[in-house]
């Protein structure tokens, strides 16, 4: 039985797969705004995950604290897109991307 190790090859090509659905995602599914945001946040979380990874790899903290930022802004732009969905369902009952062009002011 041999053991292999996981090698900074092994992460960046887990993040690029990762980022790849998420933009497939994006562009496969452009009218229900909930997949949308997940697809966005797969592809942040894919790219803190090659962050950590050159973190760990290159023995600097410098990445894991930039993730801590990009994870905070992440978590705001989740509340201000939940919002804005139940604004958008409250008003026209329903959550299709089409109905956001009648939110322009």
């Amino acid at each position: 039985m041999t053991l292999t190790t996981l090698t900074l090859g092994h992460f960046l090509t887990v993040g690029a797969i990762l980022f790849t659905l998420s933009v497939v995602g994006i562009f496969l599914n452009r009218k229900n705004l909930i997949v949308l945001l997940m697809a966005i946040e797969l592809m942040l979380l894919s790219v803190n995950m090659n962050f950590v990874a050159f973190s760990h790899f290159l023995g600097d903290l410098h990445g894991q604290v930039f993730v801590f930022f990009i994870l905070t802004v992440a978590a705001a732009e989740s509340a201000i897109g939940l919002a804005i969905l139940m604004l958008l369902f409250r008003n026209k009952a329903s959550i299709s991307v089409e109905e956001l062009n009648t939110l322009k002011g």
